[in-house]
């Protein structure tokens, strides 16, 4: 009686044994891992979308392109401190009362005092320095919460700001302190149709990104880290040039770079990189993810916690000046929720409640997605009592996809 052929089993082929993830794969693996990085952006670009074609075109009609940069500068300078002081694990809601009081400061110097307004505007910067001082001590020497102390600094300087103006408004400021917030860069070069000096910023901004983009992506790769496909990374340069070329030639069709515009670029370069490649930026990072680990590794906490609430200080002086120059008066309800616009843009833009995470570049789109939210409902008509819920709404759904990602990665 014959015995039925058995079948061997066939020994697996290195191609079946280790069958490299497909594109498609890769991709989406890329995304699942950069989704809390680039999310936010997405979500910007959906929203401009939506209200440039809710808007019939209004929304990024050169003028109205302009007049969003100015209407949220100062809520971008707050929130690129904002977003340093939660990284470092702490908050800081004194930030709208201490513009204020700051812009009060100067509209005093300036209007009372006939003090010239470059020596106002670097009193204003070193009041704002001492102030943040004082509250980052309390925190980082005696140990109080910063949220007890820089709530208690919300009613100091709010209580300032009503002591130096009283119910009045102080004003106007000269000329030079106004352009810090209304002028624009001047036209150099032959007439043509757009603004010249701005097409050369546009382009030198475009190849100074790029430039970086592959400097840290063959850094990443020399140290082993993981990085985008490239297909994925060519895609998002692509965007990324398309995106600059299109904000470029949107300003350069107007009146050019605004001033404020400007300054923000210089912040988020400076503070961009010292939080990517200083060693105060990686101490900050260190200490909002773990306070204990850092002190054990030799992090002086109390130091750096001291100089995050001094920058914050200064930044938010700034804003101040920002502020004051744009209404071109000093005026008692100056910075009023201005600290909630911050800590939104910056939770918003990527900031973990725990500390520790969290990007620069984030705040800024934090706080355009808060801008363009509010521009884009005030031109269609929708009233001030929606365009609060419906922020509320988005903060919301930013922390909880914060809770999301760590509960995932957690499991």
């Amino acid at each position: 009686m014959s015995q039925a052929p058995t079948e061997t089993p066939q020994r697996p082929t290195p191609a079946t044994a280790a069958a490299p993830a497909s594109t498609g794969t890769l991709l989406l693996d890329a995304a699942r891992r950069n989704m809390r990085q680039y999310g936010m952006l997405i979500a910007l670009g959906l929203i401009v979308v939506l209200f440039e074609i809710w808007t019939d075109g209004v929304l990024l009609k050169p003028n109205n392109v302009t007049n969003l940069v100015l209407q949220n500068s100062y809520i971008l300078v707050l929130a690129i401190g904002m977003m340093i002081v939660i990284i470092a694990g702490h908050i800081d809601l004194s930030v709208g009362s201490l513009a204020a009081f700051v812009s009060a400061a100067c509209a005093v110097m300036m209007v009372e005092q006939d003090v010239p307004w470059v020596l106002a505007l670097v009193l204003a910067l070193v009041v704002g320095a001492v102030a943040g001082a004082w509250q980052g001590f309390w925190i980082a020497y005696v140990g109080i919460p910063s949220f007890i102390v820089t709530l208690a600094g919300m009613l100091l300087f709010r209580g300032g700001t009503q002591i130096l103006l009283g119910s009045r408004s102080l004003g106007p400021f000269p000329e030079g302190f106004q352009k810090i917030s209304t002028g624009y860069l001047p036209e150099v070069g032959p007439h043509t149709n757009y603004h010249n000096l701005t097409l050369l910023m546009g382009l030198a901004l475009l190849a100074f990104a790029l430039i970086q983009e592959v400097r840290d992506r063959r850094r990443q790769l020399r140290y082993g880290l993981d990085v985008l496909p490239r297909n994925l990374f060519l895609a998002k340069c692509v965007a990324m040039g398309a995106a600059v070329l299109a904000f470029t030639m949107t300003l350069a069709s107007y009146r050019g770079v605004p001033v404020v515009l400007l300054l923000l670029a210089v912040l988020l370069m400076g503070f961009g990189y010292v939080m990517r490649n200083a060693i105060v930026g990686r101490h900050v990072y260190a200490l909002g993810g773990n306070r204990t680990a850092a002190k054990l590794s030799g992090v002086k906490d109390q130091r750096v916690t001291f100089l995050v609430f001094v920058n914050m200080g200064v930044l938010a002086a700034l804003a101040g000046i920002v502020y004051a120059a744009r209404l071109n008066a000093g005026v008692p309800q100056a910075g009023t929720n201005f600290e909630l616009e911050a800590i939104a843009a910056a939770f918003i833009g990527g900031a973990s409640m725990s500390g520790g995470v969290g990007t620069v570049f984030g705040a800024i789109i934090g706080g355009l997605v808060l801008g363009v939210l509010n521009n884009g409902m005030s031109l269609v008509g929708i009233g001030t009592d929606y365009q609060q819920v419906i922020k509320g709404f988005v903060l919301l759904a930013a922390v909880g996809f914060d809770v999301y990602n760590k509960r995932k990665a957690g499991s």
